[in-house]
């Protein structure tokens, strides 16, 4: 069922939202090569815990890092280890933060260092695809509306749009009502109304859009080898459009 959320949830909601935000800005200094995606949740854990913020990732279906770091070819849900950044590498950082029972989730892609020029452009229009498909959000437009934008984006650009992965709903729990998917139709799917919200998140490939799951059950990586890269904001629906409630703090767009 789709959730209203009451002017109280969404001001807990842009709490939490603020605190992903925060915690993002943190992070995105040390993103640097030789530091390990281990080291990275750790710092972002603790930062998390101070601000008053729950990692909500941490112990979700036993998920055990309150990160997801995915590097390179690893679409979504990498779980922090002891590898190295390399110069070169791209990571996708990915955190829900939960603050007085109410959820906040944003992912960004990160350049390690000097990045060649086709992750470079996979990046770029990654991050344009997910602004392209919030533009779409106001009261009365259908989910479908999001989800063509951010498809038909991806494939002017001839990325490959990953299928089995989509935004969602947000609020009390990380995953709510209603799914969210990258590719579609327009006027198809529920209609927003004034109160929802919502993760916007496109997950595009280099290469082909196919993918498969390593044996931890968490890891999605692409068939061919080839890069990803994810972008998420999570989006109240307002009266009249929307309003980001993760948003950039050091304005640092790459390409806006």
């Amino acid at each position: 069922m789709i959730s209203i959320k009451s002017e109280r949830e969404i001001a807990l909601m842009r709490e939490a939202g603020l605190m992903v935000s925060k915690t993002h800005e943190y992070l995105q200094k040390y993103i640097r090569p030789g530091i390990t995606t281990k080291e990275l949740n750790r710092m972002a854990e603790e930062y998390i815990l101070c601000l008053g913020g729950i990692p909500t990732c941490k112990g979700y279906e036993g998920f055990p890092s309150g990160l997801c770091t995915s590097v390179n070819d690893t679409v979504v849900h990498g779980i922090p280890s002891n590898q190295k950044l390399k110069e070169g590498d791209i990571i996708s950082v990915d955190m829900v933060i939960g603050y007085k029972g109410y959820q906040g989730d944003a992912a960004w892609t990160y350049a390690v260092g000097e990045v060649s020029a086709d992750k470079r452009y996979l990046m770029e229009h990654t991050e344009k695809a997910l602004y392209k498909g919030i533009e779409q959000i106001k009261p009365g437009a259908h989910i479908g509306d999001i989800s063509s934008a951010i498809e038909t984006y991806a494939k002017e650009h001839h990325l490959g749009v990953v299928e089995e992965l989509c935004g969602h709903g947000i609020g009390r729990e990380m995953h709510e009502d209603p799914e969210v998917p990258n590719y579609g139709i327009k006027k198809a799917g529920p209609r927003l109304k004034e109160g929802m919200v919502i993760c916007v998140e496109p997950m595009l490939t280099y290469g082909d859009k196919a993918i498969y799951i390593l044996e931890d059950n968490w890891t999605v990586k692409t068939e061919d080898g080839k890069p990803a890269a994810h972008y998420e904001h999570t989006v109240l629906v307002t009266k009249e459009g929307y309003e980001i409630l993760t948003p950039r703090l050091n304005e640092e767009y790459l390409y806006e």
